[in-house]
């Protein structure tokens, strides 16, 4: 097996390989990456058993064959070298299939050893599993809007990913912790078959969402507890969550009698002043709002506490908001409009932060008990 490649070119695909595979040991078939070379294609596959990465690489082949190589070094190879064309060939030595790799211009050689593909695991085929399409930059707004609330508790296990269904001509996202929910919803599936709700491991959305270009469409099929999805030359996979997803309906509040609202910058600057004095392990902070007035608290601690006020427009009863700092700060990194709303009927009764005018998507925040 021997084939040459541009250095820079292998390095953007192989650092892809990288995100998706879990461990770091070089023990492990899961860290080695799958390479097939055939007919000038380089085939690259990656695991960790939930999300399966495959991409086609075009190179330059002398010799075909396959083989699979430890990613965490093989990258780490490539990026101490210089720009330009880098040789790949397998060589034996001492019974042991090493790689040899040497850039073409320089006197700069490696030995990486190998291991053999027959443990490397097998990949589902995507060839027959029946495809829709949705716009790449609507499905990577929804992502962005719900990955971030999914929970990390995994005796919760059926809310460690993003719920995916299909309603009408909707596409709808949702994300839960139990303690807040994110919602995006697109009219995206017109004339697409009804496919079953699933729930979605982040780690592939979040890759999706990373590498898929803002132009033109991404397939996606969800078929027999896996999801696939298609771009540019990536096809990606991953297991389902199997579990039955909260009813996030009853969580949505069907109308909420108080709203505020507030320039998104001037909160995210005075979120980030406050947080400086919160107790990151509670989190606490107090939502004064008044008329015309935002008063945004931390939890007085033995170090002190910090208080910032800014206009907004309310003119409801003054009412005071124990939250998360978290809670509030992590849906403003996604929101993109200059000003937000929050609606909220009572101290103790769930809020709901969106964009101001209102858009596709929502996110809600269960309030802090009042310390």
């Amino acid at each position: 097996m021997t084939f040459t490649f541009d250095r820079n070119a292998m390095i953007s695909e192989i650092a892809i390989a990288q995100e998706v595979i879990s461990t770091k040991s070089a023990l492990s078939i899961l860290s080695n990456i799958l390479f097939i070379a055939q007919n000038n294609t380089l085939t690259v596959k990656a695991t960790d058993i939930k999300v399966n990465f495959e991409t086609k690489i075009p190179v330059d082949i002398q010799e075909e064959g396959s083989t699979t190589i430890f990613c965490d070094k093989f990258i780490g190879i490539l990026s101490s070298m210089p720009e330009g064309e880098v040789e790949f060939k397998l060589d034996q030595k001492d019974n042991q299939t090493i790689a040899v790799i040497r850039h073409t211009t320089k006197k700069i050689k490696f030995q990486l050893k190998c291991m053999s593909q027959d443990k490397f695991p097998e990949f589902p085929e995507a060839e027959k599993v029946p495809f829709f399409e949705v716009p790449s930059k609507e499905l990577k707004s929804m992502i962005a809007q719900t990955s971030f609330a999914v929970s990390e508790d995994e005796t919760r296990y059926f809310m460690n990913g993003v719920f995916f269904e299909k309603k009408d001509d909707n596409l709808n996202l949702v994300a839960t912790d139990g303690r807040r929910l994110a919602f995006a919803s697109k009219a995206v599936l017109g004339g697409v078959q009804d496919f079953p709700a699933a729930i979605v491991h982040p780690k592939v959305l979040n890759v999706v969402a990373k590498h898929a270009s803002d132009e033109g469409n991404i397939s996606v099929a969800i078929v027999d507890k896996m999801i696939f999805f298609k771009f540019s030359n990536y096809e990606l996979s991953s297991t389902l969550i199997d579990g039955q997803f909260p009813n996030y309906s009853r969580v949505i509040p069907e109308k909420q009698l108080y709203s505020f609202q507030v320039q998104k910058s001037e909160l995210v600057d005075a979120l980030k002043r406050t947080s400086l004095m919160v107790d990151k392990k509670a989190g606490r902070i107090y939502m004064k709002v008044t008329p015309g007035v935002l008063t945004v608290t931390s939890q007085e601690s033995d170090l002190g506490d910090a208080n910032e006020e800014m206009p907004c427009e309310y003119a409801g009863e003054e009412t005071t908001i124990a939250m998360n700092y978290l809670y509030i700060e992590e849906p403003l990194k996604e929101i993109k409009s200059e000003r937000i709303t929050f609606e909220f009927s009572e101290a103790m009764r769930a809020v709901t932060i969106r964009p101001e005018p209102a858009e596709d998507y929502f996110h809600i925040v269960m309030p802090m008990q009042m310390a």
